[in-house]
């Protein structure tokens, strides 16, 4: 049995961790490389960076801040956000970074992904998807969440895994800081049309939603925020959760 993993998740904007609610309303919650480090030592299976700040200015701060967790946190750790070419998924990798993440320059220039893929692996290319409902089906935002490129996101998700990906990281953007759970029809159809692995994201209020999705789809790994970052929730009380739901997840 796959062992499923919990991964906290800082978004970044000008070197300091922020969240809001349906990718806006935007506050600071803390210095990220500590952050890292404190999830680290709590258990976390792996960590997520996304750089939020869309300016040069932003993406070298970013470098900085991978290149100090890389020496401070042993758990694996992926950077995305702002990632445009195949030289910022360079930079971020020989920075430290285990993976990079690609969200909007990869709908823009799909031949990112296989580039990144034959250059350094497909393990380390993550394809962030942010997706939201629409009359005909999950459409593939774009721009933070803010613009919909048209791209179904399920046809979306199996050219991503044809192109080399190693991973999706699937965000409901309808349930993003709302906090009443991930959006599991989203999650299982995702699942359902690729191969690799997928991690969930989106909508966590409660450690029950990390058993609810991984019991009720096949996916990877499940990603929070702010229940962590706000101190109403551990690491260790989420496993805790899901090993009592007979979840098979790692020992916090």
């Amino acid at each position: 049995m796959i062992v499923k993993r919990i991964i906290p998740c800082l978004d970044v904007k000008e070197g300091k961790v922020v969240k809001g609610t349906n990718f806006v309303g935007l506050r600071e919650l803390g210095d990220p490389v500590a952050m890292a480090q404190n999830y680290s030592k709590a258990g976390a299976d792996e960590i997520i960076f996304l750089d939020i700040s869309a300016t040069n200015e932003g993406r070298n701060t970013m470098v900085d801040i991978v290149k100090e967790t890389a020496r401070e946190v042993f758990v694996p750790f992926t950077v995305g956000g702002g990632v445009r070419n195949i030289d910022d998924v360079t930079r971020l990798l020989q920075a430290g970074a285990d993976k990079v993440g690609i969200n909007s320059a990869a709908v823009h220039h799909p031949a990112l992904i296989t580039e990144g893929a034959n250059r350094f692996g497909s393990q380390c290319i993550v394809v962030a998807i942010d997706a939201k409902k629409f009359a005909d089906g999950w459409h593939v935002m774009i721009n933070g969440g803010s613009k919909d490129s048209g791209l179904d996101a399920l046809e979306w998700a199996r050219e991503v895994e044809k192109r080399g990906a190693g991973e999706i990281l699937l965000t409901s953007v309808d349930t993003d800081g709302v906090k009443q759970g991930f959006d599991l029809a989203l999650t299982q159809a995702v699942v359902n049309a690729v191969r690799i692995p997928v991690i969930a994201s989106g909508g966590v209020g409660q450690p029950e939603h990390f058993p609810e999705v991984f019991k009720k789809t096949d996916v990877s790994a499940g990603l929070a925020a702010s229940i962590f970052h706000e101190n109403t929730f551990s690491v260790a009380e989420v496993k805790a959760k899901c090993k009592e739901q007979g979840v098979n997840i790692r020992e916090a």
